[in-house]
């Protein structure tokens, strides 16, 4: 998932850990003395508006699927807090990192729309007909 000195979120795409910032604090919640103790939660914070890493056009892909995520500044921010250890939650931080920006980039097979084959259009009114027929037969004469 990561080379030396960079996290790779694609064959042709890593981020450089330069360009990733990193904060230890202490998790919440229970967890008893360790946790109250050793800062293992991490903040793992990457901004999308300055790398170097994407073009143009991929940084503005990237910008407008995660805006809801970005603050105003372009940051992108990951919190790992479930694991003990602090590397674990680290390498939990960039892999979801890693799965945003992999989602982000995802573009979207343009739908070709298609028509009913004449088979099948033929088919339908002929299922129409029959059902017509059997809904006839089944009236009483009213007259």
């Amino acid at each position: 998932m990561s080379r030396e000195g960079e996290v790779e979120v694609t064959p042709d795409l890593a981020i450089p850990r330069g360009e990733l910032e990193y904060r230890a604090t202490r998790a919440g919640g229970a967890g008893g003395q360790h946790v109250n103790t050793s800062s293992t939660r991490i903040e793992l914070l990457w901004n999308v508006r300055t790398t170097a890493v994407l073009d143009e056009l991929t940084r503005e892909r990237v910008l407008a699927k995660l805006s809801s995520r970005l603050d105003g500044d372009g940051w992108i921010r990951v919190v790992s807090s479930a694991r003990r250890s602090q590397q674990q939650n680290r390498e939990a931080a960039e892999a979801r990192l890693v799965d945003l920006v992999r989602r982000a980039l995802f573009v979207q097979k343009k739908r070709r729309p298609t028509k009913p084959t004449r088979a099948s259009k033929e088919a339908r009114i002929a299922q129409k007909r029959k059902r017509s027929e059997t809904k006839r037969q089944r009236r009483g004469d009213l007259d």
